[in-house]
């Protein structure tokens, strides 16, 4: 028995098969879920994974909101169900309400591409469990529209709760406000960050290492875990 992990695909999605490739290569089982399907096929978790999906048109993420799908996995993850943003993914979970905060365009008004080194600030979150608290990882970094912004109290609060995930370390690449590279939600079922683990999950591609790869690994254990107890 394994776990079955959903990977969405909207129009402009890039990094759909990436994505299911990461969660076969932590040992669940990748299903395929097209945006205007509101069936998410019994899965156990889901991965909203980085592109451009409808363009980026008015917004990144803003028309993913309302696709078909969304309306089940916004109920679904309000109900506990773990969602992980990655890029675009975590614009659309902000579009949603599902994690608070915005994202706006970088700083520097340019796309940026590089391994960014970040720091793990929780392990607490269904899709971190496998790292340490201040674990440092490097993971594929690939965005323009990249700089999370919240107001002070919003910051504040997820500074509090210890709900900001991970953080930027080196070089803030976007202007991301304290360094933020990704939050989760209250439970910790639902995480956001703008860098790609999928793209480093084996040593031959990406980064070179594996370091992305205990988000899928955490999950994996977690919903193993909760079937067996």
């Amino acid at each position: 028995m394994t776990a079955r992990i959903g990977v969405v695909t909207f129009p402009g999605t890039l990094d759909d098969r990436d994505t299911q490739r990461a969660v076969r290569v932590a040992g669940a089982e990748a299903v395929p879920l097209w945006h205007r399907d509101k069936d998410l096929k019994q899965v156990d978790a889901v991965v909203l994974p980085g592109g451009f999906s409808y363009g980026d048109y008015l917004r990144a993420g803003a028309i993913s909101r309302f696709s078909p799908v969304m309306e089940t996995i916004i109920e679904q993850a309000k109900g506990g169900m773990p969602v992980l943003g990655i890029c675009n993914g975590f614009q659309v979970l902000t579009e949603t309400h599902l994690l608070p905060g915005a994202m706006l365009r970088n700083n520097h008004l340019h796309f940026v591409c590089r391994d960014q080194k970040l720091r793990v600030e929780t392990d607490k979150t269904a899709w971190t469990s496998d790292y340490s608290a201040g674990q440092e990882i490097s993971v594929p970094l690939k965005n323009i529209d990249g700089r999370y912004v919240a107001d002070e109290r919003t910051l504040d609060m997820l500074e509090a709760e210890g709900r900001v995930a991970f953080r930027y370390l080196d070089v803030n690449p976007n202007g991301s406000l304290r360094d933020i590279a990704g939050i989760s939600n209250e439970a910790g079922n639902v995480v956001g960050l703008m860098p790609h683990p999928e793209h480093a999950v084996e040593p031959l591609v990406g980064t070179g290492r594996t370091d992305g790869l205990g988000f899928f690994t955490s999950i994996l254990k977690n919903l193993l875990k909760g079937a067996n107890a």
